[in-house]
């Protein structure tokens, strides 16, 4: 892994500056980047923008990255762009992320949307993102994660992920940290940058189901009543009024004509508009399975609390993690939730052996079976679920595997 803006830079001139030729709106944050971004992106398109999606990693197939209007890049297109950039890859030693952020943009730029929605793929800073000059900056949560990487305190991991904010640049964030608050605070102020601090207070959740939300928001002061969500979780009604502000925020400095009826029929149907996926989602109805991409202690700690506001009782869970994930306290709020969990090892070296999964969880007296691939814990739950619901969380990796084998599609592993 390697970070800096000089990999992203030299492949970029290479190309003759694609990320110059579309406006964009840059998300950074530890969690609920892909589902705000999506949000956005869904409002974007109903508004009738062709807009261009970023996000990383993909569940299934590479493709899914780089979406526009919600439909993937083709494989073609990856093919050629891949050829184009190769050389330069190679003389420069560019990383993956790298090349593919220069294939996003690139794509983007060729295809001429008219905005593009971009998720920084880790920290802020130095991610190769971070070449964009954007409308907005936002940075949705702040909490630890890739310590190892970006700081092992909440005012280290801030610094590196307000390292987006750009001179004049709003930035919108609903992190609840006040150390990571002023510490933005501090750098949109050297940068001269208009700083949108979510509050709670601006949000009233008034229904939560497995199809979604309703939510009253208040946005610059005026109120938007009855919203309806097409994403199931108490936490998405943050992320929604993130949304809300950023394109606000994107309206009140440029062309763009966003309507409240645009903005309603987006968030009614961002799954169908942006492509986002395992975001506490429906897989199947007999027996009920569903999937989230869970995998830090601030995400699962939003789970089981949504799960437990949805009143679903105990669940069968199958789950797996990258090593590089804080596991045992993870493990302890999930065998909260759980009536068996069935631990798993996605096909990749940097998964967690689900040997130390399960020693753990039965640390906890919980009932687990561990199991070296993911398909095989799949078919075991399903064999046994017994009118019980299954959740399907933990890493990308596993969930992707996971919804794979149930829809009977080939999947990619790459260890990004």
């Amino acid at each position: 892994m390697k970070f800096g803006l000089q990999g992203i830079r030299t492949l970029l001139r290479s190309l003759d500056h694609p990320e110059q030729k579309f406006p964009s709106i840059h998300i950074a944050g530890t969690n609920g980047k892909g589902s705000t971004a999506s949000m956005i992106a869904a409002v974007f398109t109903v508004a009738g923008y062709k807009t261009g999606l970023y996000t990383s990693p993909h569940l299934i197939r590479f493709n899914e990255r780089i979406r526009i209007n919600g439909k993937p890049i083709p494989s073609r297109t990856v093919a050629r762009l891949v050829s184009v950039l190769r050389p330069e890859v190679e003389k420069n030693a560019c990383t993956f992320f790298e090349a593919v952020t220069a294939i996003a943009f690139k794509y983007f730029a060729e295809s001429k949307v008219d905005i593009a929605i971009v998720e920084t793929g880790l920290g802020g800073r130095l991610d190769a993102t971070n070449i964009l000059r954007p409308l907005v900056s936002v940075i949705t949560t702040i909490g630890l994660e890739h310590t190892q990487i970006l700081g092992t305190s909440i005012t280290d991991i801030a610094f590196e992920k307000g390292g987006i904010i750009k001179k004049g640049i709003p930035c919108v964030t609903g992190t609840k940290s006040q150390r990571a608050v002023q510490i933005l605070r501090n750098i949109c102020d050297q940068r001269k940058s208009p700083l949108v601090h979510i509050h709670p207070r601006g949000i009233h959740a008034k229904h939560f189901s497995l199809q979604g939300i309703v939510s009253d928001f208040i946005v610059a002061g005026r109120k938007m009543k009855n919203v309806h969500v097409s994403l199931a979780g108490e936490h998405q009604a943050m992320n929604t009024s993130l949304a809300l502000n950023t394109i606000e925020a994107v309206i009140q400095q440029s062309d763009f004509n966003i309507s409240e009826q645009s903005i309603r029929k987006g968030l009614r149907n961002i799954q169908k508009y942006s492509g986002l996926q395992a975001r506490l989602s429906i897989v199947r109805q007999n027996p009920l399975v569903l999937a989230d991409v869970a995998h830090n202690p601030e995400a699962v700690r939003t789970l089981c609390s949504s799960l437990r506001k949805l009143r679903l009782g105990k669940v069968y869970m199958v789950f797996g993690l990258m090593e590089d994930k804080d596991y045992k306290q993870i493990v302890k709020m999930f065998n909260e939730i759980t009536q068996a969990v069935f631990v798993v090892e996605a096909s990749t070296d940097r998964s967690r052996r689900a040997a130390e999964l399960a020693k753990e969880f039965r640390r906890f007296e919980a009932h687990v079976e561990e199991f070296t691939d993911v398909k095989s814990g799949i078919a075991e739950v399903l064999r046994k679920h017994d009118g019980v619901p299954i959740l399907i969380t933990g890493s990308h990796f596993v969930v992707g595997e996971a919804l794979a084998f149930l829809r009977k599609e080939k999947y990619l592993t790459i260890n990004q």
